[in-house]
């Protein structure tokens, strides 16, 4: 990998996928699935409770990623497969919720296959995508 400048440097990225400057604050908590278990033709959503907890009116985006724990190919560690925008007031929550359909755990197998494999999924909701702004939930698809 190439680099520059000092060996000892931090290379990350100043600022996080998605990540976005508000005059307010959010908070993002209680991420949950409405099932936990499906089969791989059904779906199911993940829910998450938004609060403005700043003092203005404010919109925050929240973002869903998903990631295949174990798959017969590589995956990408976190997929982007979802988002919403909500506008807030200060003090207000609001639910969020984000569907799971099969068509989002697919991917395309060794014999170039759109299929869903049976597993673990990991549900990431938060603001950015940086690992500390994410809530996680496990989804097993039988």
């Amino acid at each position: 990998m190439a680099r520059r400048g000092y060996v000892l440097d931090d290379v990350s990225a100043l600022y996080a996928f998605g990540y976005g400057l508000s005059y307010t604050t959010f908070a993002i908590e209680n991420a949950r699935l409405a099932k936990k278990k499906i089969s791989r033709d059904a779906a199911t959503r993940v829910l998450v409770d938004v609060t403005n907890t700043g003092p203005r009116e404010g919109t925050e985006v929240v973002q869903m990623y998903i990631r295949d724990l174990v798959s017969s190919v590589t995956r990408p560690l976190k997929e982007l497969k979802g988002f919403r925008k909500v506008f807030l007031r200060p003090g207000e929550t609001q639910t969020v919720a984000l569907d799971i359909t099969p068509d989002l755990l697919s991917f395309y197998n060794i014999d170039m296959k759109y299929i869903v494999e049976p597993g673990e999924f990991e549900i990431m909701v938060g603001n950015s995508s940086r690992d500390c702004d994410l809530q996680k939930v496990m989804l097993h698809v039988s």
